[in-house]
């Protein structure tokens, strides 16, 4: 499959400055696809909601009512330091929940996972994009990279930005949506397309994360239970080999969606409902702004060598000891908590040196202005991020999705399924949960002790049940109210179609989801039925010794 065929058939031109493709528009023959007729009609459906802000605000309403309704459950959860608490919800409306609920706002606000990051990291692609570099940087991406494999690129980086944590969230979506519109296609399908990438494949990956330590040591921790010799064979690189055949699965799957459903349902681009400070395609670049953007992206170069130096070297600022028993890529957990202000610095100087050489900063009041004009463009997003921050705060401090979860598991445990059933009910209850809890590890802290053991005594290995977790957790995540990043993603939509609702964002997400969840389950079953290793001398069955 050629990625990024046009769907239409329609032939494809190219301008010295971008490539426009025909395909973006909805053909009578795209319209009288079901697939893509279902979409449309649950986009407008989704779109009749109210405002993503009061969507928000009903959310967080319904938390309390739950709250109510459900005051005094309890479950046994696990930490991820494998102690157990009974977690109980908690009224919102009682006397200490409405002392609560006032005197942790402003906290609630300012401890919203994404408002820091997302703020700190656009100050450097605010100025960036101000003078023109990142525009000419994916008028290069286009021009050097083949028209069909736009897409997969695109997706292809998202699955790998979860090397440094977050940050695809907030600089690879915005960037997918300008690149789609500089070449003509509609903006919200190279959102969506990043998107996929960063937060659907967010457990693939080409090289270790840090994602992956976190994840075995609570399957180590939780295979203990039944057999301690094998358990402490378990080690960070247990799915390495399942993990890299999900990266080139995701990609095509991303690729695939984006150009025979997502961007047919959402038709042709009408920048008329845009709000842009200029246009997404500038004239064609002079001589001048060509040498401007090599030196800038020297400059760039030996900024991203400089900032690599921090946690190398032996001794670096942002490089730690590695703890007795800890895997090596430990030792860059520094490194990785401050990705977002080493991205900030990464936009920001070879995006000053740019501006400087073509003209548009003349001197530090220039410079402040592009900044100040990149925050005022967030003010939406942070609106947003306050009520969406008391929505999972919420949520949180009623343990609603903690004990859910737990009663969740406990029912699947009593059907009394075995082998691949069982692997695959697993499945579906972690994408399930994943709608409710965000974090990947601390779901998966008091799930693995249950399902570890219980996958175990049906003859399947602890590594291939994390693989299943990981599989289940990923799907979903584009699709969840939870999500933190929510809020950002559909702030960068509206900058490109002011009309684009919640129900655009979750019908053009919702395709993704679906063929992840198929395509991903399909390659871990074929890779039980074949015995594939999972990683390096891992098998996906287990003997009890």
């Amino acid at each position: 499959m050629s990625a990024d065929e046009n769907p239409q058939g329609t032939e494809e031109t190219k301008t010295e400055g971008a490539a426009t493709l025909d395909s973006v528009s909805s053909s009578e023959a795209d319209k009288k696809n079901p697939m893509v007729r279902f979409f449309l009609k649950l986009a407008d459906l989704g779109n009749k909601l109210p405002d993503p802000l009061t969507l928000f605000v009903l959310l967080t309403v319904l938390v309390v009512l739950a709250s109510i309704v459900f005051d005094g459950s309890a479950a046994d959860v696990t930490q991820r330091d494998g102690t157990t608490v009974t977690k109980t919800v908690e009224s919102l409306l009682s006397q200490k929940g409405l002392k609560w609920i006032f005197t942790s706002a402003v906290t609630n606000f300012i401890n919203f996972a994404p408002l820091g990051p997302v703020l700190a990291v656009m100050i450097g692609i605010g100025v960036a994009e101000r003078t023109g570099f990142i525009t000419m940087g994916l008028k290069v991406l286009v021009k050097s990279v083949p028209s069909s494999l736009i897409t997969a690129t695109l997706v292809f980086a998202g699955v790998m930005s979860s090397m440094v944590a977050d940050a695809g969230y907030v600089v690879l979506t915005p960037l997918g949506a300008v690149l789609f519109a500089g070449m003509k296609r509609h903006p919200i399908a190279g959102l969506a397309a990043a998107f996929a990438g960063v937060s659907g494949g967010f457990s693939a990956n080409l090289a270790i994360t840090g994602l992956d330590p976190l994840l075995s040591k609570l399957t180590q921790a939780a295979a203990q239970t039944l057999d301690p010799a094998y358990a402490a064979t378990i080690n960070p690189t247990c799915n390495y080999y399942f993990m890299v055949a999900s990266v080139f699965l995701i990609t095509v799957l991303g690729t695939f969606v984006t150009t025979r459903v997502v961007e047919p349902m959402l038709g042709e681009w009408d920048s008329q409902y845009a709000d842009l400070d200029e246009a997404v395609v500038p004239a064609d670049p002079t001589a001048e702004e060509k040498r401007a953007f090599l030196v800038s992206m020297l400059v760039g170069a030996v900024t991203l060598g400089g900032l690599s130096l921090l946690a190398l070297l032996p001794e670096a600022p942002l490089r730690a000891e590695i703890a007795e028993g800890a895997p090596a890529i430990s030792a860059y957990d520094p490194f990785f908590h401050s990705v977002e202000i080493l991205i900030t610095i990464l936009f920001i100087i070879p995006g000053v040196v740019y501006g400087v050489m073509v003209g548009k900063i003349k001197n530090d009041k220039d410079i402040a202005k592009m900044a100040s004009a990149a925050m005022a463009s967030m003010g939406a997003y942070i609106v947003l991020a306050f009520v969406a921050g008391q929505f999972v705060a919420y949520f949180n401090h009623t343990n609603l999705g903690s004990v859910s979860a737990v009663k969740g598991a406990e029912m699947l445990k009593s059907l009394g399924l075995t082998g691949l059933p069982l692997l695959l009910s697993f499945i579906v209850v972690s994408s399930a949960m994943n709608l409710f809890i965000g974090s990947a590890s601390a779901k998966w802290a008091f799930m693995a002790p249950i399902f570890v053991p219980m996958l175990m005594m049906s003859g399947l290995s602890p590594e291939l049940v994390q693989a299943g977790y990981r599989v289940g957790d990923s799907v979903t995540n584009i699709i969840s109210p939870l999500m933190p990043y929510l809020p950002i993603i559909i702030v960068f939509a509206q900058k490109y179609d002011k009309r684009a609702g919640l129900g655009t964002l979750i019908s053009a997400m919702l395709p993704y989801s679906i063929a992840f969840a198929i395509g991903w389950t399909i390659l871990l079953i074929v890779w039980l039925q074949f015995e594939i290793p999972l990683g390096p001398g891992v098998s996906a069955f287990y003997a009890a010794p």
